[in-house]
């Protein structure tokens, strides 16, 4: 399978995936991109929702940066209840 395609952008700025791009990738319909532009390239990056081992793996770190900061759950709660207005 190619792994480019061709492809144009309609007068109202839509550009079709092919449909080769889409199955290798496992693009479906509703499927959210962030659209960077530089130059003369145009990147589409889809966003996807983290599995939940990386979920687990970026609380992990989360943490880690947190105790070696100092900070503590108290600290963490008072900043939530400041930033609510409750504080």
């Amino acid at each position: 399978m190619e792994k480019f395609a061709t492809t144009k952008m309609t007068s109202k700025g839509q550009v079709v995936i092919p449909e080769g791009v889409r199955k290798r990738l496992g693009l479906k319909a509703g499927s959210r991109f962030v659209v960077i532009g530089q130059r003369d390239v145009v990147i589409l990056k889809e966003i996807a929702a983290p599995s939940m081992r990386e979920f687990d793996e970026l609380i992990a770190s989360a943490r880690r940066s947190a105790r070696r900061a100092g900070l503590k759950k108290a600290d963490v709660a008072r900043v939530v209840r400041e930033t609510r207005g409750r504080g």
